[in-house]
């Protein structure tokens, strides 16, 4: 590579074949589940919650308990896939809303 390609930020392709330049994977997940609220794991929330600072209990049970800092919570059944109006609730408690 030469110096200029050296100074540029790694380059990512989304799901939607979009360049996304230096987004982690949490940050792809968040605008992959804006665009498309359809066959979400819970796993795939908890990466997003843990990015966001957003904490959350799963002991085991059927509901996954999604909780923001400011006390606002948010109870996920943890079955697979999750419903979209699950996931568009949980966007929405990452964007403080």
């Amino acid at each position: 590579m030469g110096p200029i390609e050296d100074t540029l930020p790694p380059l990512h392709v989304d799901v939607a074949g979009s360049i996304m330049p230096g987004m982690n994977t949490a940050t792809k997940l968040l605008v992959a589940m804006r665009r498309n609220s359809l066959d979400w794991k819970i796993d795939q929330l908890q990466t997003v919650a843990k990015q966001h600072g957003i904490e959350w209990r799963h002991d085991g049970g059927s509901h996954c308990v999604f909780v923001r800092s400011d006390g606002k919570t948010l109870p996920v059944p943890a079955h697979r896939p999750i419903k979209p109006i699950y996931v568009k609730k949980f966007v929405d408690l990452v964007d403080g809303a």
